[in-house]
């Protein structure tokens, strides 16, 4: 088979979010129509004029053991709990190179040299940064911690799932704000695609939720300021909706060839289609208004995925909350997919997780996989009043089932600098 036509699937899963330690439990949260979102506690936090977070439901310090969560920013440890259950949830039971006891001869060795991985965060070891500089000026040279520098990279998650699985094809990392988590398993798509591996770890992490990120992003006017009423602060599409909510967290998933997937007998999600790219070009911050960049993503996605629009029953939005980018998202879609868009039931899981910026792709990756796999779409919560603007079949209240048959499900991620991806993922 030529190696760039190479069918790409997804074999397993793995998340750690504000509503869950795990993908299941993330999951059911989200079925559910349940809000992660908190009031933060501590004195640190009680001046910011926006005290409200949704947290990680599992801290990593009661996942990992202490002597390695010390050496690992807050960011990767979210990545590494994400990335150990996507391994096993793909039926892995060790790093590339080695084999299981039992496993049998069906099953073959994974060659450490086309296994990689791919993940991404927006922001890198900012909490590290800040904490240490603190330690500097508060303690001294000489109780800045070894560890710092590779703690705070932003490459840091990636290269330490590397060691993990002892993936050799490459460690990536790519940085796009709050797309970076969805460009890193489009990324992933054509490591394997291209025939440069067999399998890739791939998704985002992030974990930002200190006083400086939440000041400047306040201050910015990007952040809800409803500290009032925490479990109703993110409300996509809205009327009343004024800004998003800060979250943390990771979402991973292994992607694999189709023919290594079938070899060792692999369970698979859904086939991984591709990825549309574009840049706005238009603000480093504002969402161009016309949602004129999104569209030209969605166009990449269709001339190069084989993703008819006709197909596509669920869109996994970007969504944050924010006034002027909800609907410019909404734009896109209609100037794109036209009354094709009536069909596609539509869900805003920010509403309930936050923002987890460069963890966001990759935590809605997974849950637009579930959402095949299950064939039922998570609500959207909090829409008391939709904005008219906001026309498109956005799911409210209870979750939907989607139709059976043939269906492409659409995973949207934008971020700061004008960037947008978007991933589709089918089932056939």
């Amino acid at each position: 088979m030529d190696s760039t036509n190479r069918t790409v699937v997804v074999t397993g899963i793995g998340a750690t979010t504000p509503l869950g330690g795990d993908s299941a439990s993330t999951w059911k949260g989200l079925i559910e129509g349940r809000s992660g979102v908190s009031l933060l506690e501590g004195e640190r936090f009680a001046e910011l004029p926006v005290r409200i977070a949704a947290s990680a439901a599992v801290d990593p310090s009661e996942v990992l053991p202490r002597p390695l969560a010390r050496k690992l920013d807050r960011s990767a440890q979210f990545a590494l709990i994400a990335a150990r259950e996507a391994w096993a949830d793909a039926g892995y039971t060790g790093p590339a190179g080695t084999v299981a006891e039992d496993a049998s001869d069906a099953a073959p060795e994974i060659d450490p040299g086309r296994l990689g991985t791919v993940i991404a965060s927006g922001i890198g070891g900012v909490t590290t940064l800040l904490d240490q500089y603190d330690v500097l000026k508060e303690k001294g040279v000489r109780k800045v911690s070894p560890h710092t520098v590779p703690m705070l990279m932003p490459n840091s998650p990636s290269a330490n799932v590397s060691l993990e699985v002892g993936a050799q094809a490459g460690a990536h990392t790519p940085v796009s704000a709050c797309a970076s988590g969805a460009e890193a398993i489009g990324y992933a798509i054509e490591m394997i695609r291209s025939g440069r591996a067999d399998v890739v770890v791939a998704g985002g992490t992030e974990a930002a939720i200190h006083p400086l990120p939440i000041a400047a992003f306040g201050n910015m006017m990007a952040m809800s300021k409803n500290n009032d009423d925490p479990q109703g602060a993110s409300r996509p599409f809205d009327v009343d909706r004024n800004g998003f909510v800060l979250g943390e967290g990771a979402g991973v998933i292994v992607l694999e060839s189709a023919e290594h997937a079938a070899r060792r007998g692999a369970r698979v999600y859904c086939e991984a289609l591709g990825q549309g790219i574009s840049s706005d070009s238009h603000h480093i911050t504002q969402p161009e208004p016309t949602g004129r960049g999104i569209a030209q993503a969605l166009r990449h996605l269709v001339a190069t995925a084989d993703v008819k629009p006709a197909e596509i029953v669920h869109i996994n939005a970007h969504a944050t909350s924010t006034p002027q980018g909800d609907i410019g998202e909404i734009k896109a879609l209609r100037s794109v997919f036209g009354d094709d868009v009536d069909h596609m039931a539509l869900s805003a899981t920010k509403s309930m997780t936050g923002h987890l910026l460069g963890g966001a792709g990759g935590v809605e990756t997974v849950a637009t996989v579930l959402a095949l796999h299950h064939r039922l779409a998570p609500p959207t919560i909090n829409v008391d009043n939709l904005d008219p603007e906001a026309d498109a079949d956005v799911v409210r209240g209870t979750a939907r089932e989607l139709p059976e048959g043939a269906a492409v499900a659409v995973n949207n991620s934008f971020g700061f600098g004008g960037h947008n991806v978007v991933l589709a993922f089918a089932t056939r």
